[in-house]
C-alpha cells in the first residue's frame, strides 16, 4: 500500500450512512512523499460522529494510490468514487467537467457527440463547486458530468432526434428525466448520437454520420485485425450507440437512453458497459420524443450496475406529466446490499433463446455464467417462453403502426424542417417529409400505415396486440413459478464490422440484432445487460438479465453479483501519463477469459 493510500486511510472516516463533512486538515507532515500528498489531499472527510472507515472510502483511497494521484484517471471512476473526490476537494467539478469536455474532443472520431453543451456544463459545474464548498451538495450526482440521447428534450439546447427534420430543433422545456438530474446538480456535457428518431440498431442511420465503436481502436481488436481501422471499426449498437460511446470512451459518467426494443441494451453489450431497460412505468416518458409510446422506456448506462443503481434512484417516481407511471412512488433505491445471498435466487434458462444467429462464444459465456450460478449454490433451470418465436415480428407491426401515427406531427406547419416548395399544402407538406426523413423512417410510416388501414387493421395491428399478451402471459408465468431473474444473451454476437452490418437493410439488421430484447419491452419487464468478457476478436459480450415488473433493485442486485465475479475491465484509460487500467480488481473475482 502506497503513501497516498496510508494517508487516507488516516484520514477518511464515516458513519454507516456515508455522510462526509469535509475539514481542513491541520496536521503538518515530515515526510516529503506524504506532505506532497497532503497538500494534494487538501482536505479530510469525517462525519459530525467521527464514525468508521466506510468501504466506499476505502476503495477510493486505494485507487488514489494506484493511480498514483493522476487526476485524469478520475474519468474512469464509478459515479460513487467521484462523488466522494468532490466531496472531500481532491477535484473540483469544473476542474472534472474540463476533463470531460476535453475527452470528448479527443474522441471526435466515435462521433458519439451530436451537440456538446460546453459553456452551460461550465456554468453548471460552476455552480455545483459553489454548492460543495458551502459543504451543501444536492444529491449523490452533484458536479456530475453526463450525456443525454438526442431524442430527449433539453430546453434551450438543440434537439436533433438525428434527422434533417429536427436538425434546427430547440425545446422550450427539458423532459423530465433530465429535469431530475439537473435537480440533482448534475452537469449536462451534451446530447448523443443515435439512428435517426431511434430507429435502428446499429447507430449507423444517422443525419449526423454513424457512430463509432471505441474498442475499435482498443489494443485487444487492434491487435487481431491487420486492416487499418479507418477502414475496419465496428458498429456501436443501437439505436442509443452515442451514448454508450460517451460512457464507454470516459467521456461522460453515465447517460441516458431510450430503449424500445433494446435500444439501450443493444449498445452497452457490444461497448463493454452496463445498460439498465427499468420497468415501464417506473421513469417518465415525458419530454421523450416518441418511437413506440407502449414500449418507451428511458435506459440508463454507466460503467458499473452500483452508478445505474444509483441513476435510478433518481429518476423513478410517478410524473404528472406522464399518466403511464406509476401512481403510488416505489421504495426509495438506495445503495445496493452488499450481503445479499445469491442462494437465495432461482435463475430460469429460456431454451427459446438458444436459436439460430446465436455465435459459439457468446454462447459459451452464457453457459460459464450460468455454471458460476450452480457453484454459488443457486437453483438453475430451464423454461419456457413458447411465444419468443412470434415476438420479433409482432414487435415491428405494433412498432411501424405506432410509428406512422407519432411521425404524422411532423408535417412542416408546426415545428422542424419546412420544405421551400410551396405550390401547395399538400406538395409542401410531401416534401418536407420526403427532405427531412431518412429511407429507414419513410418506409416504417408506409409500413405501418398499411397495417393500419381499414381492411387491414383487425388482421395485423389488432392480431400483433394478441401476440404481444401471450408473451406477456410467457412471462408472467414463469415469474409466477418462483423463477426470480431470466439469464439470457443480450446480443447474438459481438459487434460487427461497419463495412459488414450496412450491407444488409435496417429491416433485417434490426430484427437480427432485437432477437433477445425486444420480448422484454413488449411484456414491460426490466431488463439489464452486463458485460462479461471479450471474444476471440478482442469485443465485449453481453448477458442479459430480465426481471418481473417493478423488482428492478432485485435484479440489478443480481447483476452487481455478475459484475464482481466477471471482473471484466472496460475500455482503459490514456492519459499524458500513460495507460491506466480503470477498474481495480475487488474481492473474490472469477477471471476474465478470451474464449
Amino acid at each position: 500500500m502506497g503513501p497516498a493510500c496510508m494517508l487516507l486511510l488516516s484520514l477518511i472516516r464515516s458513519d454507516s450512512n456515508n455522510n462526509y463533512r469535509a475539514q481542513p486538515i491541520a496536521a503538518s507532515f515530515t515526510n516529503p512523499a506524504a506532505n506532497h500528498n497532503a497538500r494534494w489531499l487538501g482536505l479530510q472527510t469525517r462525519n459530525k460522529h467521527g464514525g468508521a472507515l466506510s468501504p466506499q472510502a476505502l476503495k477510493v483511497a486505494c485507487r488514489f494510490d494506484r493511480f498514483n494521484l493522476h487526476l485524469d484517471s478520475m474519468l474512469g471512476f464509478s459515479i460513487k468514487e467521484v462523488s466522494v473526490a468532490l466531496r472531500q476537494g481532491r477535484i473540483s467539478p469544473t476542474e472534472l467537467c474540463r476533463k470531460c469536455l476535453n475527452r470528448i474532443k479527443k474522441t471526435q472520431h466515435l462521433n458519439a457527440y451530436i451537440t456538446v453543451s460546453e459553456e452551460l456544463a461550465l456554468k453548471q459545474a460552476n455552480e455545483a463547486e459553489r454548492r460543495l464548498r458551502k459543504g451543501v451538495p444536492k444529491g449523490p450526482l452533484d458536479g456530475i458530468p453526463f450525456a443525454v440521447k438526442d431524442n430527449f428534450c433539453t430546453e434551450n439546447v438543440r434537439t436533433t432526434c438525428a434527422s434533417n427534420m429536427l436538425k434546427d430543433y430547440t425545446p422550450p422545456y427539458n423532459a423530465t428525466v433530465v429535469q431530475k438530474l439537473l435537480d440533482q446538480g448534475a452537469v449536462l456535457m451534451g446530447k448523443t448520437n443515435l439512428d435517426e428518431f431511434a430507429m435502428g440498431s446499429g447507430s449507423v442511420d444517422s443525419a449526423f454520420g454513424p457512430v463509432r465503436n471505441p474498442w475499435s481502436y482498443e489494443a485487444p481488436y487492434r491487435e487481431r485485425s491487420v486492416a487499418d481501422p479507418e477502414s475496419d471499426w465496428v458498429i456501436a449498437g443501437g439505436s442509443s450507440g452515442g451514448s454508450a460511446v460517451a460512457v464507454a470512451s470516459l467521456a461522460s459518467f453515465f447517460s441516458l437512453g431510450s430503449d424500445t426494443g433494446g435500444s439501450t441494451r443493444n449498445p452497452g453489450a457490444l461497448c463493454g458497459v452496463v445498460a439498465l431497460k427499468p420497468t415501464y412505468g417506473l421513469v417518465s416518458r415525458h419530454g421523450l420524443i416518441p418511437l413506440v409510446n407502449s414500449m418507451d422506456v428511458p435506459g440508463i448506462i454507466t460503467r458499473c450496475v452500483s452508478d445505474a443503481a444509483t441513476v435510478l434512484g433518481v429518476l423513478q417516481g410517478h410524473d404528472v406529466k406522464d399518466s403511464t407511471t406509476v401512481i403510488d412512488d416505489p421504495s426509495p433505491l438506495t445503495d445496493l446490499p452488499d450481503d445479499f445471498d445469491i442462494r437465495n435466487i432461482r435463475v430460469g434458462i429460456p431454451k427459446e433463446y438458444h436459436g439460430p444467429g446465436l455465435s459459439q462464444e457468446t454462447l459459451a459465456q452464457w453457459t460459464r455464467v450460468a455454471d458460476m450460478f450452480e457453484r454459488a449454490g443457486v437453483q438453475v433451470e430451464q423454461v419456457s417462453l413458447p411465444h419468443t418465436q412470434h415476438s420479433i415480428v409482432c414487435y415491428h407491426v405494433l412498432c411501424h403502426a405506432e410509428v406512422a401515427s407519432n411521425m404524422a406531427r411532423f408535417d412542416g406547419l408546426e415545428y422542424g424542417h419546412r420544405s421551400e416548395v410551396n405550390s401547395s399544402t399538400e406538395a409542401m407538406y410531401a416534401t418536407t417529409r420526403h427532405e427531412g426523413f431518412n429511407d429507414v423512417v419513410r418506409g416504417r410510416i408506409l409500413s405501418g400505415n398499411y397495417f393500419l388501414l381499414k381492411q387491414n387493421y383487425e388482421r395485423y395491428f389488432v392480431k400483433a396486440q394478441q401476440v404481444r399478451r401471450l408473451i406477456a402471459e410467457d412471462f408472467r408465468r414463469v415469474f409466477g413459478s418462483g423463477v426470480d431473474v431470466l439469464l439470457t444473451p443480450t446480443t447474438p454476437s459481438d459487434a460487427v464490422r461497419y463495412a459488414d452490418f450496412v450491407k444488409e437493410d435496417n429491416r433485417t439488421r434490426s430484427a437480427q440484432e432485437d432477437i433477445f430484447t425486444q420480448p422484454a419491452n413488449m411484456a414491460g419487464l426490466p431488463a439489464v445487460s452486463v458485460p462479461t468478457a471479450l471474444s476471440s476478436r478482442g469485443l465485449p459480450i453481453g448477458l442479459q438479465l430480465i426481471g418481473p415488473a417493478f423488482q428492478d433493485r432485485k435484479l440489478l442486485t443480481v447483476a452487481q453479483w455478475i459484475e464482481q465475479k466477471v471482473g471484466f475491465v472496460p475500455v482503459r484509460y490514456h492519459g499524458d501519463a500513460g495507460e491506466a487500467e480503470l477498474r481495480v480488481d475487488v474481492g473474490d473475482r472469477e477471471q476474465t477469459s478470451v474464449v
